[in-house]
């Protein structure tokens, strides 16, 4: 599938320019009128949590994780790296669990690919199915009603058969485990990960494995790897999702198509108030768990020839939206510590308050949060 600026031709939908332009007016002409009324919807008290990876280069454990939520009067705690715990022993499993608890913090708990096929699998924990299974045994222990995982990466749509065989290969797996869920009543929670699965690509995943123990980690910032709007995928992954990683966006047009950056939340060209409110009418008693990974930009060469060839799914209207997107954001500078400044001190000082600043936004301008 090739995009040039003078003919745009996606995979489901052929059109010219002036028909391009057309759709993309009607797309974001009715995405513009729904938000006032998404924005005038107030969130229910929504949980609010973050999830670990938001201040990664600290390297804490499970305990110091938990001593954070508390202190920043949090409702739980997304631990989404089994190297957070420092056993997988019940004894500590239930001290972990104790902790939390005495501290009113929810855990949640997850890991990484449980694709055998994915350039991102890693046989650390065993087989990927051995990895599921150890998930969902820990997650039933630290009293987690979702083991969060992922298929890969958006290089998994360059691997021999494309998105699709991957897609295929991980269902095998996650009925291979259907009865461990089952009995522990933990859910799989497949994340929308790094630009590897649109929306409809994902919801494929999990009507083939059974919908009845697998669901969908919803992450707003993944969303627009996929050149997808949040809002839209959102939408379409309601009926599915048993958890979530919430973060923002800026996307600008390029000479060869668009740049992401993710950005903490309120400072991106989406539209967090109408995501949240979205997010509550959707999903309701479904947590939010800030995940901040700021700092950095990557670049999406739609117009290139060979791009789209990666991306048999891809559909007109969905990426409408995302243009919209594309055509109200703006350039935004990478991190870098200063000059004679300590790297890791650096990213640490900067994780934190991407982070704070991000939970206090969802605190007083969103009014998330069950705490005072």
């Amino acid at each position: 599938m090739i995009i040039t600026r003078s003919d745009i031709a996606m995979n489901s939908v052929s059109m010219n320019r002036r028909q391009f332009a057309k759709s993309l007016a009607v797309a974001g002409a009715g995405l513009a009128a729904s938000l006032p009324a998404l924005a005038q919807v107030t969130p229910r008290k929504l949980k609010l949590g973050y999830d670990c990876f938001s201040i990664r280069a600290f390297g804490w454990k499970a305990a110091a994780m938990i001593d954070y939520a508390a202190k920043l009067k949090l409702d739980s705690l997304f631990i989404t790296t089994l190297d957070a715990l420092d056993s997988f022993e019940d004894a500590y499993l239930r001290e972990v669990k104790a902790r939390a608890q005495d501290k009113g913090i929810d855990l949640m708990l997850g890991s990484w690919s449980v694709c055998p096929t994915s350039k991102a699998f890693n046989p650390k924990w065993g087989t990927a199915e051995q990895h599921l299974a150890l998930g969902i045994r820990l997650a039933k222990a630290l009293g987690s009603p979702v083991f969060r995982c992922v298929l890969g990466t958006r290089d998994d749509r360059r691997t021999p058969g494309g998105i699709d065989a991957r897609i295929a290969d991980t269902v095998k797996v996650c009925q291979a485990v259907r009865s461990r869920a089952l009995d522990a009543g933990v859910k799989i929670a497949i994340e929308n990960h790094a630009g590897d699965m649109q929306a409809r690509e994902l919801i494929t995943l999990i009507e083939a494995a059974g919908k009845d123990y697998v669901g969908v980690t919803y992450d707003s910032g993944n969303v627009t790897w996929t050149l997808e709007d949040p809002i839209d995928n959102l939408t379409k992954l309601a009926p599915y999702v048993t958890c979530t990683h919430i973060r923002d966006s800026m996307v600008w047009e390029t000479e060869e198509g668009a740049k992401v950056a993710w950005t903490a939340i309120g400072e991106g060209c989406t539209d967090p108030k109408a995501l949240f409110a979205k997010i509550a009418e959707l999903c309701p008693g479904i947590g939010v768990h800030a995940e901040i990974i700021s700092g950095f930009n990557i670049d999406f060469p739609y117009f290139k020839p060979g791009f789209w060839d990666v991306w048999p799914n891809a559909r007109g209207a969905d990426f409408a939206k995302f243009l919209a997107l594309a055509r109200k954001g703006k350039e935004v500078p990478r991190f870098n510590p200063a000059a004679g400044q300590d790297r890791q001190q650096a990213e640490q000082a900067y994780q934190k308050a991407e982070l704070e600043r991000s939970l206090a936004y969802c605190k007083n301008v969103i009014g998330l949060g069950t705490k005072a």
